[in-house]
């Protein structure tokens, strides 16, 4: 048998991961560090050995308070980038070997992006941007497919408004940017420390944090924004700042009713996980310097509670990023 028969058979075999583990809806209790069986891509798929995996806030919510579609024991993880380990048949674009990275749903067998090796479809991976460092590239694709899901949900045209509230945040961070780059007038709200940073992201006019986005949204913009991307959870106390018909823009989901015309459209980062285009997109954005991608700290993958602690204290302006 050839080295490369011995290669193409290796591709075929399972292989142990260490990944992080929920055993069920609860707190930092309920997670673990396990070893489990990662099987062989099938067509189309490919499988990463994963070298640095994002800490996002829907990782917490799988648990904390719970997903009705979980399945137990749970690996979260959304963002994973590595090292392309092995290729299933029919596999186009990418090799053994190549630098990528993925945008990965959790909840199914095959479990999420905080575990050492992953089977991921080949349209939801893309090679890192150049320049960047996988740790840095972790931190980009599924935030960076909410922000375009939302934009595209939005169809905002050149001199539209659109507001964003959280405007400090990472899913803030990269929908600014996007947004400001294609002559979208942005609206963004800020801490008194942090108007430097998110006029850095692109943002036209900074508004200050408060109690009344909706208010301080109006005072700059009278007739109302086009669309609120909503990334501060705010619900109905955000509609005052749209204009009648304007698009609000949920990124937790949404079963209620709107007023005024207004058109609810749900940002679900899980409809365009392989959206290739996108992913490529998000890649030049970064290598053209629209976006600019943040590690908020490197952690092993045994200080992932601690992790997701520290990102649920809010003040982050980045990731936190498991490394293995």
């Amino acid at each position: 048998m050839t080295m490369t028969d011995n290669r193409a058979e290796s591709q075929l075999q399972p292989v142990t991961a260490r990944a992080v583990s929920y055993s069920g809806i609860g707190g930092p209790d309920v997670i673990s560090i396990v070893e489990r069986s990662v099987r062989a891509p099938a067509a189309r798929e490919v499988r990463l050995r994963v070298h640095a995996a994002a800490v996002n806030p829907t990782d917490i919510a799988w648990r904390d308070p719970g997903r009705p579609d979980g399945q137990w024991p749970l690996t979260p993880g959304m963002d994973a980038a590595g090292v392309v380990e092995a290729i299933g048949p029919d596999v186009m674009r990418l090799s053994v070997g190549d630098k990528v990275m993925a945008a990965v749903l959790p909840g199914g067998t095959d479990g999420g992006a905080q575990a050492s090796y992953v089977v991921v479809p080949e349209a939801s991976v893309v090679t890192i941007p150049a320049d960047t460092s996988i740790t840095e590239a972790a931190t980009l694709p599924m935030n960076g497919l909410t922000a375009l899901c939302a934009l595209d949900h939005a169809g905002l045209s050149a001199g539209q408004v659109l507001a964003v509230s959280g405007g400090a945040g990472l899913l803030a961070h990269y929908a600014i940017a996007i947004a400001n780059s294609r002559g979208i007038t942005v609206v963004a709200d800020a801490k008194p420390e942090e108007e430097d940073l998110v006029r850095g992201y692109g943002a036209s006019i900074v508004i200050p944090r408060s109690d009344d986005f909706a208010g301080a949204v109006r005072q700059v913009v009278p007739d109302g924004a086009d669309a609120l991307l909503d990334t501060a959870l705010l619900g109905e106390a955000g509609f005052g700042a749209l204009r009648d018909g304007g698009v609000y823009l949920p990124v937790r989901g949404w079963n209620k009713g709107a007023e005024r015309g207004i058109a609810v459209k749900p940002v679900w980062v899980r409809t365009v996980l392989e959206r290739t285009d996108w992913l490529e997109l998000l890649r030049s954005l970064v290598e053209d310097g629209t976006i600019t991608l943040r590690v908020a700290g490197e952690f092993p993958l045994e200080e992932v509670a601690r992790a997701q602690q520290l990102l649920a204290a809010g003040g982050m302006r980045g990731r936190p990023v498991l490394v293995m």
